[in-house]
């Protein structure tokens, strides 16, 4: 059978984001799970100015969102690494999001939220849910929080603590397998 193409979106330009180290840490649990995957970057595609004055005068697609629309047209479902920023997701995440529409139809989508503070991203993730909903996306009821990112990793990108890690990695598992059933499911309904 053909592997499940499952790429991540990584929704933050910041600078010093730690998201970044959680979505390493995700896709090589996809990868390792069987998945195609592949990290995409927010700051790849929401940084240049022309997405932004597309996004008002309308046109012509731009090159670097025709890449995203096509990587999500083949895609089988879809991972979120996304940070909560003041309760709230971040900015460049919500302008790759509206990008497109309709190739996020019947999709699976499965989020890990990330925080430096003990919730780990919680308030994020109920917006999320609404956001992916209206896009006619299948949210998956397993998700990965990663509290306390920024003391979470060590220098090798795994989990530090053995009880944190021994969690994390049974959630991430749950998370993996729910993508993979959905996707499987939503791909023989097409």
């Amino acid at each position: 059978m053909t592997k499940l193409n499952v790429p991540i979106l990584l929704g933050t330009a910041r600078e010093y984001r730690q998201s970044e180290k959680v979505a390493n840490y995700v896709l090589k649990k996809a990868l390792g799970f069987g998945f195609e995957s592949e990290i995409i970057d927010a700051r790849d595609l929401a940084s240049d100015r022309t997405i932004v004055d597309w996004m008002y005068k309308g046109g012509k697609l731009p090159e670097k969102m025709q890449k995203w629309k096509e990587i999500v047209q083949k895609a089988d479902g879809l991972i979120f690494v996304i940070p909560e920023y003041n309760h709230g997701y971040p900015g460049e995440f919500k302008i790759v999001f509206d990008m497109i529409f309709n190739e996020y139809k019947r999709k699976p989508v499965s989020v890990c939220a990330v925080s430096d503070g003990m919730f780990g991203g919680a308030r994020m993730l109920e917006q999320v849910w609404s956001l992916t909903i209206a896009a006619h996306m299948v949210p998956t009821t397993y998700y990965v929080n990663f509290p306390f990112v920024d003391k979470m990793f060590d220098e090798k990108g795994e989990v530090k603590d053995p009880a944190t890690r021994s969690i994390t990695e049974s959630k991430m598992q749950k998370m993996l397998e729910e993508t993979e059933w959905f996707a499987k499911l939503l791909k023989g309904a097409e």
